[in-house]
């Protein structure tokens, strides 16, 4: 797995409308379903079967289910060391459950990413500060799959 790989999969996502719970290139994802279809890019198959999820993520009951997914399939890494090609997931509200994920195109003075957001589709953002501060975890994919 090379980290360039990673990102020029993402970014051939970009364009791609905005659709909850969806994992198809040019015709709808939401952020989870971006990074489902990067996986499918790189190791040709998905981890796990996706069940059906709301766009609270759980919120009502607390569970960081995403969160828990991301540690099945990926490897955690502190926040301070990303790189261009890992994760990021987001706690959109303090107090809420982190429930966006977007892949960092870019890492040094303009740091970008590549997500896909509810009224834009797949973007590739400035992560600027107000983004940056909700990050909550960091993971890269894992250089093979059984």
């Amino acid at each position: 797995m090379i980290r360039a790989d990673l990102i020029a999969a993402a970014r051939g996502w970009v364009g791609t409308p905005y659709v909850h719970q969806t994992s198809t290139k040019g015709a709808g994802c939401d952020c989870l379903g971006l990074v489902r279809g990067v996986w499918r890019e790189i190791y040709g198959r998905e981890p796990e079967a996706i069940p059906a999820y709301s766009m609270d993520w759980s919120e009502p009951q607390g569970e960081e289910r995403l969160w828990a997914a991301a540690l099945r399939h990926l490897t955690a890494k502190p926040v301070g060391a990303m790189q261009p090609g890992d994760v990021v997931l987001f706690r959109m509200r303090q107090g809420s459950v982190a429930k966006h994920l977007g892949l960092l195109s870019q890492t040094d003075d303009r740091p970008r990413f590549i997500h896909a957001y509810s009224g834009h589709g797949v973007v590739e953002s400035p992560l600027s500060v107000p983004w940056h501060r909700r990050i909550v975890a960091c993971f890269e994919f894992p250089e093979e799959v059984t």
